[in-house]
Formats: C-alpha cells, structure tokens, sequence
C-alpha cells in the first residue's frame, strides 16, 4: 500500500498534513514580499543562492547613508559608513565581543549597546572594549548610486 493513501485509495492523513504544510509556507513566504527598513525603503533580500541579477542584494541608495556616519541593516547582518565623502566602507553589525547587534553610528563609530564596545566607522577596529576584536569587512560595490552586498 502506498503510504500517502488510505485503504480506500484516496490521501492518507500524511499527505494531507504534509500539502498543508506546503500551503503555509507559500503564504508565509508571500506574506514577506517587500519588506521596508526604517526609513521606509524596500529591503531586497537575496535570493535563496545568495545572488541577485548574478550580483549581490542591493543595500542602498549612496544618498541613504550620512556623511561621517552610518546605516544598519539588521536582516543582512551589516552596516554601512560613508567616513568621508563618497567613501564606503561595510561591516558585520554583530559585535565581537558577545555578539549583540550594533545599534547606531555615531561621531566615527559603530557602537554597541550592550556592553559599551565601539568600532572606527572607517576601519572597524575597536576603539573602546570590552571587544577585542574588529568587526569584520563585509563586501559592497558602489555603481550608479546604489550599494549592493557581494554575495
């Protein structure tokens, strides 16, 4: 006997739980169609493989990120600085001292709310503990006014 049908040859109790399960997470993954940052710009998330358009997923606009300061952006793991004008730099937004996400950039640095540790925004090195280690580099590109995460 097949394992997906009953006695009586129609769905088995396992193929109907397993068909709703799939009808779930198609609505789910609809539900979560575009999403907004907090400025209430589109998020474009990258697709399953990691790319987009043979790219990566597209950030921001340059103009979306302050001279002299930053942006997070918490579903990619990243956050971005512009030090100096028309220079832009990208790092992971977890802390490497207990692995809080970031909260803010601010007068040259990356900080972290949990434990007071705060990073160069043009480097990532740490710039007062308790981390001891930088945040790491992440790769971006800059085309046409648009960054974009390397995947």
């Amino acid at each position: 006997m097949n394992t997906t049908q009953n006695h009586e040859g129609r769905p088995g109790r396992r193929a109907v739980v397993v068909a709703a399960g799939a009808v779930s997470v198609t609505a789910v993954l609809a539900a979560c169609g575009n999403q907004k940052d907090s400025d209430g710009a589109d998020v474009v998330k990258p697709a399953a493989d990691g790319s987009k358009d043979g790219g990566g997923a597209a950030l921001a606009r340059t103009d979306d990120i302050p001279e002299g300061g930053g942006k997070i952006f918490a579903d990619q793991g990243v956050v971005v600085t512009q030090p100096k004008a028309g220079e832009f730099k990208a790092f992971s937004s977890k802390c490497t001292h207990q692995g809080c996400a970031v909260s803010g950039v601010a007068d040259g640095t990356i900080d972290c709310p949990c434990h007071g540790s705060r990073f160069d925004a043009s480097t990532g090195a740490v710039k007062h503990g308790p981390a001891t280690e930088p945040l790491p580099a992440m790769t971006i590109t800059v085309s046409d006014g648009t960054i974009t995460l390397a995947p």
